[in-house]
This record gives structure tokens, sequence and C-alpha cells, in this order.
């Protein structure tokens, strides 16, 4: 997908905002019409807009309460319909989608409150990543995908070994001042 600087992204100082890695994230992959989509960590919704403004059927979440109502109001903004839900991973998800969508907190630092959450790893940067991969066959469809952005910051040792067992592909890199960005595409190995 091509980044659309016409798209309208109210902002809220309690919600991540798009940043380099939401930008990178949107142009390392494709939707087709009618794709099946789920997004983890909807943050403001400029990546399901953009996904929905592609053609894919949206649905999407956060853990913060006010990142989901910023990603209905910037829905409405965008003229698009997504289904957004207030959750912790998969923990209200039902159903069963062609991608997974992840822009993960990845920096390795311990930090709290509403807006860390959106950055903070934990100590090796994994952060919910071990339980979005642990769940994703009751929620990938077949032949499906996990799209997610990593860290160079991140415990690169405990990410391969997570990774392990997954067919990954690197779709994209960003090399910033101090780390380099990846979008990996992860596929289950069935």
């Amino acid at each position: 997908m091509k980044f659309d600087p016409s798209i309208e992204i109210a902002e809220n100082d309690r919600v991540y905002p798009p940043s380099e890695d939401s930008v990178l994230l949107i142009e390392s992959f494709d939707v087709a019409a009618g794709e099946t989509l789920l997004e983890i960590g909807c943050g403001s919704g400029v990546v399901s807009i953009h996904c929905a403004k592609n053609g894919a059927v949206v649905t999407c979440g956060d853990l913060n309460n006010e990142a989901v109502e910023l990603t209905k109001k910037n829905a409405k903004l965008n003229h698009v319909t997504l289904c957004v839900k207030n959750t912790d991973v998969y923990s209200e998800i039902i159903g069963k989608y062609d991608t997974i969508v992840f822009n993960l907190p990845y920096l390795p630092v311990q930090e709290e409150g509403e807006l860390a959450m959106s950055w903070s790893g934990g100590e090796d940067g994994l952060g919910p990543l071990p339980a979005l991969l642990g769940d994703a066959p009751s929620h990938l469809n077949p032949g499906g995908r996990i799209i997610v952005v990593v860290s160079s910051l991140m415990d690169e040792d405990k990410l391969s070994d997570l990774l392990s067992g997954y067919c990954v592909k690197t779709l994209s890199e960003l090399p910033l001042f101090f780390e380099k960005l990846r979008v990996l595409e992860i596929r289950l190995n069935r």
C-alpha cells in the first residue's frame, strides 16, 4: 500500500501517534479487496484505515480505551467502516482472519502507564509478541499471515528463538539513528 497523507488522523496525547514505524508498516504490505484483516494495537487507527480504504474488511482493537475511541473517531472522519474492540491481544477477538497486523510495543524498557504500553516491550522488547504468535492458529485462516514491526533493540536471541518454528520473511527495513526497524511477514508452518 502507499501511505496516503490525505487521510485525516486526529490525535490524543494518551494514544501513540502515527510515526515512522506506522508509515513503514503501511508501505510494507498490500491487501486485496475483501481480505479479512485484524489489527491488534490499532492506536490512532491509521493502519486499519489505510487497509479499509484499500478494500480489506477490518477488525481492530487496542488495550487502551482512548485508542479505541480515537480509532472510531478517525474511521468516521475518513468514511470507512471498522469493527473496533477493546481487547488485550485476542481477549475479545472472535473469528479467523487472512492477515493479522501488529505494530507491537518493541522497545526493551519497563515503563508503565497508558501511553508507555504502546512502546514498552518489557526487558526483552518482545512484549505481547509471544501471545500474538501462540494464539495465532485460532485466529488465522489457512494460508494466513501475521505482519509485525520489530526492532534491532529487541533481544535478538529471544526473537530468533521465538520465530524459529515459523516461516519468516522480511518485507522492509528502516535504519534509524539508534536502531533498525524491520517489518516481518510470519506464516505458520502447517
